[in-house]
């Protein structure tokens, strides 16, 4: 074969076994949320890359035995390819075998080097930068080349669903869409700069939504301004003039026998018609939805929607009330810090190695806010009071504290056996805290050993 005819063999080669390359990794790339949307858009080609998606054996079978033919071809044709062109220059410096021999191997090193440059490293780099563009544009042409070889690719097919089957593989992608999948694009759009902050911020909490129970969004029981049946109208305007409400609670008794709820604006209707605010009047207190304390906040919503509500009263195993939630204390959830006040922060960071936290604050805010993973024994309480009680392993004391993973946890205030502040200080050398961490150490008041 002339050097020109050889030159154009090698060009035709490294040009199909690129298609080959661009196709493979263009096919496998491609995003199929992106190819969703085109194929909405009305992009048929978009439809045809996802059914190769869904079916890639006879596919990707095509492409390989492309690859290895292609590869083959080039080695045989490479070594003499530049040869001829190269001998003349060699003659002056070298005697004819060695002519000859280094010829050759330096022919073999530049068709070899084209195969890697144009046929490998380019187009799977093209393929990466735009891979649903570059598969819906590539999926025609390679299924024409497969209908010429389908009894080659038949065989080959066959014979590798045999394999995969024998080792117990399986042989499909799995493209269910997990929580962590939607939170890692965030992140990466974010990042990006694709979403903004807020939004992000948004994002990760709807998505946190069923690992938080109800008792991290609810107002706890000792929170709970209610009115009993047997209050009178002078105590109840009391009650309402300090604890400015929409909803309020209404007992029979105690708190732990709930009658129903009362909405401020029956009250204003009565006051402004000039009418005794009576509890017993008919029609004044409405039925409360009661939920379980088990509840996370994504079936709280549930609950919220099938009732038409958006208050209820959360309740124990014991049927004894642990407080209220609202759909509003939901969202406060799902809105984070876009929409509490400034004053009604739980976790306040002082400085770049201390921050303030409240002891209702819910263990998942605390890990994101101190940059951990996890604390021990985590499914046995819901805020960073109950982390220090069952360290402790009684109701914590001022000054008590608790040190793990680097960060010391030490209690500032308590009032009536509830913790109020906790001071949380990053110490040196700090480790990332694991759930498999030991407790580094607990000083507790000398009093209570």
């Amino acid at each position: 074969m002339d050097p020109a005819s050889s030159l154009l063999l090698i060009a035709a080669l490294i040009a199909a076994s690129a298609f080959f390359s661009l196709t493979e990794l263009s096919i496998a790339a491609a995003r199929r949320i992106r190819l969703k949307q085109m194929a909405d858009q009305g992009d048929t080609r978009a439809v045809h890359v996802m059914a190769v998606q869904d079916e890639p054996g006879d596919f990707f079978t095509g492409i390989q035995i492309g690859m290895n033919v292609v590869a083959i071809l080039g080695g045989v044709v490479g070594e003499g390819a530049f040869a001829p062109l190269i001998e003349p220059v060699l003659r002056g410096w070298l005697g004819a075998e060695q002519v000859s021999t280094v010829s050759s191997v330096v022919s073999f090193v530049l068709v070899t080097s084209l195969f890697v440059l144009l046929a490998d490293l380019f187009p799977k780099r093209l393929g990466m930068t735009a891979p649903e563009q570059i598969a819906v544009r590539v999926v025609g042409p390679m299924h024409g080349l497969l209908a010429l070889a389908k009894p080659v690719v038949w065989l080959f097919k066959r014979m590798t669903d045999g394999l995969f089957k024998l080792l117990g593989l399986p042989d499909r992608r799995d493209d269910a869409i997990t929580p962590d999948d939607i939170l890692a694009m965030a992140q990466a759009g974010a990042e990006a700069g694709v979403i903004r902050a807020p939004e992000h911020l948004v994002i990760e909490n709807v998505m946190e939504l069923d690992s938080r129970h109800v008792p991290m969004a609810m107002t706890p029981r000792d929170r709970v301004v209610h009115l009993l049946l047997d209050d009178s109208e002078a105590l109840i305007r009391a009650k309402i003039i300090e604890h400015p409400h929409s909803t309020y609670l209404v007992c029979d008794g105690d708190i732990d026998h709930v009658v129903g709820y009362l909405d401020s604006k029956d009250l204003l209707n009565s006051i402004l018609k000039q009418q005794p605010i009576n509890l017993h009047a008919e029609g004044l207190i409405k039925k409360v939805l009661i939920v379980p304390d088990r509840l996370n906040l994504s079936e709280m919503l549930g609950q919220f929607r099938q009732a038409f509500e958006d208050f209820a009263v959360v309740v124990n195993e014991y049927a004894l009330v642990v407080g209220i939630i609202t759909l509003n204390d939901v969202m406060n959830t799902v809105m984070g810090s876009l929409m509490a006040p400034v004053d009604e922060d739980l976790i306040v960071q002082r400085d770049a190695d201390s921050w303030l936290i409240d002891g209702v604050t819910p263990i998942p805010d605390v890990l994101k806010a101190l940059h951990i993973d996890s604390l021990p024994q985590q499914e046995e309480y819901e805020t960073l009071a109950g982390f220090l009680m069952v360290m402790l392993r009684r109701i914590p004391r001022r000054t008590d504290s608790v040190s793990h993973g680097g960060y010391r946890f030490e209690v500032m205030d308590v009032d009536s056996h509830k913790i109020d502040q906790v001071m949380v200080t990053r110490q040196a050398a700090t480790i990332p805290a694991t759930g498999d961490q030991p407790i580094d150490h607990i000083d507790a008041d000398s009093s209570a050993r």
